[in-house]
This record gives C-alpha cells, structure tokens and sequence, in this order.
C-alpha cells in the first residue's frame, strides 16, 4: 500500500479551511552563519501546534456517519493525540486517547481541552497498543494510528505539498528537505509530495539517539526493532521502528538520516527560540540540531528546507533549556 500525490492532493482539499498554511521563514543571520540559505516550515503555528492536525482530520473526515457516531481511539505521547482530539471536536464524534502516564502535561492539559477522553498507561508495563485495542472492541470505535495509515500520511504531506509551493513562489529550487522521523508518516507524506514536484530534491531525515530505528531499517534493507535502553528530550519521537506502509515509501525516497544526540537537540531548541523567536519543542527541533551539528552534508549556498514539525514543549522545560549555558 502506498500513497500518491494524487492522495496528498485529495488530502489538502479535504484540510482548505481548518488546516492552517503554515509560513516559510527565513533568518538571514542564521544563514550566514550556516552557510547555506534555510527555510523553516513553521508546524509550530499549525492548529494543535504541530503537523499532527494535518493526518488526524484527513482520516477522521472520511469516516462514514456510523463511524463517526461510536468514535475513534488513538495512541500517542501528545501531538497525535491533541490531533486527534481536535479533528474529532470538530467533526462532533468523541475520542479516547491512550497516553503514557509520563507525558508532557502540556499535551495533555491540551489534550483534554479539546475535549477528549484521556486514558493513561504505563510505557514500560503496559501495551498501548492492547489497551487502545480493548477500548475500541468495547466502544465499536475507530484506532487511529499515528503513522502507519495511507490517510494519515497523505494528510501529513500537505505540509510537503505546501512547502514545496512556498519556496517555488519565492524562486528557490529545493537541494534538500530535512524531517524529523519517528513512526515516518510526516518523512513519508513530505518525501512523497515534494518529490513529485521537485525529484532532484535530496530527503533527509533525523532521530535522536538511541531511536535511530529508521537510519539502521534503511542500512539493513529490512525493518529493524530497537529495544531503546533509556528515553530522548525528543519524547514526540521515541517510536522503536518505522511504519510497515512508511518504510518502503522511506526506502524510495529518502537520502539518509541523520542522528542527534540530547545536547544537540537543546542548542537547536535555544537557537530557535533566541535566533528565530520560535517556540518548538525538542523533537520538532530535530532537523535543526542536525544542520547546526552539520551532521547532513550539503554543498555552501545550498538552499535547504527544515521542518519544525511541533512546538509542545513543557514550559519547565524550556526554561531549563534557556538557561542552560549556550555551547560554545
């Protein structure tokens, strides 16, 4: 199973009037001292404050009445679930979310005000997966996965579909486009989508270390489990292996992925909120703790697109993060 442009472009239809355009910024300070002209695509402004909206409505949308009156369950540590909450809100049908009881409470204090139902789990105990499961069999309710359904990552490549648009209106040709990867539905949709408009565009993707179940699925030619021994700052990007319908699209289309490690993903948090006057969270920050580790290798001048997929970050957290000595 995979999914076409054509699908994406179904997609974004489907999201004209509740997603939102996010921008492309630019900061010519951080350029120079790059080297390389970037543009940032700015999900920290999407509704739910991440890209998560974008697969959440496009699957939950197509529901048939039926459907939509028992509802939908999902997994998620925050960003999938807030999605998920919000497109059911808005599409009048209610929602359970599984969420690990260690969750940033920012998501879910989010989570609950779109007014969905929370059910907490212990992520080294229990099944997140058996525990939607059961409630799903009980209600007669939907699961929404978090990236490994065609709707989802059709939905998630309207960013890519936009993205590449927004820098064809401003005269740049694409070098490379760098997402952060966990799951992959937001790699493969972007990768898809800009692909299709820009094929000599290079995909890159990034996780943290210790979740680099992508980078080592690629180099074996097969998908790999990780048994993670610890967690990431990243915690929107701890899935322990890529998507069934999401890896081969990665194997197509992407050039690589790129690992950081905590520290590196704290410097790119900092610099976006200081240089760019963003708030994102650590693993929507991934892609620019890459580029500042230089960890992708790109020509000088090269133009490079990064997508800040999500900016629900625990408020003690970036304060403890801001006022962390800046690396020299």
């Amino acid at each position: 199973m995979s999914v076409t442009l054509t699908d994406i472009e179904a997609a974004a239809a489907r999201l004209a009037g509740q997603a939102l355009e996010t921008p492309l910024l630019r900061n010519p300070a951080l350029d120079e001292r790059l080297g390389l002209t970037v543009l940032f695509k700015a999900e920290t402004l999407q509704r739910v404050g991440a890209f998560k909206f974008r697969g959440a409505y496009n699957r939950l949308v197509q529901l048939s009445p039926a459907e939509r009156q028992a509802g939908v369950v999902a997994f998620s540590s925050g960003n999938h679930a807030q999605g998920v909450a919000l497109a059911a809100r808005l599409l009048d049908m209610p929602a359970v979310i599984v969420m690990p009881s260690d969750a940033p409470q920012v998501k879910v204090a989010a989570t609950r005000g779109y007014g969905a139902e929370v059910r907490f789990y212990d992520r080294l105990t229990e099944s997140r997966e058996a525990i939607a499961a059961e409630l799903a069999q009980a209600r007669g309710a939907i699961i929404v996965p978090a990236f490994d359904d065609p709707h989802i990552i059709a939905g998630q490549g309207t960013a890519g579909l936009e993205l590449a648009a927004q820098a064809a209106a401003l005269g740049l040709s694409l070098d490379a486009v760098v997402v952060p990867v966990s799951g992959g539905g937001l790699a493969a949709g972007v990768a898809t989508a800009v692909k299709a408009r820009s094929p000599a565009t290079a995909i890159w993707g990034v996780e943290p270390k210790g979740f680099d179940d992508t980078r080592q699925s690629l180099a074996a030619g097969a998908r790999q489990v990780l048994k993670p021994q610890g967690r990431t700052l990243c915690d929107s990007l701890e899935s322990p292996f890529p998507g069934e319908i999401t890896f081969p699209i990665l194997q197509a289309h992407m050039a690589g992925v790129a690992v950081v490690d905590d520290a590196e993903v704290a410097r790119a948090v900092r610099c976006a909120a200081l240089d760019l006057k963003l708030v994102v969270e650590p693993g929507g920050a991934a892609g620019l703790a890459a580029l500042l580790a230089g960890k992708i290798s790109l020509r000088p001048g090269a133009v490079v697109a990064v997508i800040l997929s999500g900016g629900n970050i625990d408020p003690a957290l970036l304060a403890q993060i801001l006022a962390e000595p800046a690396a020299s």
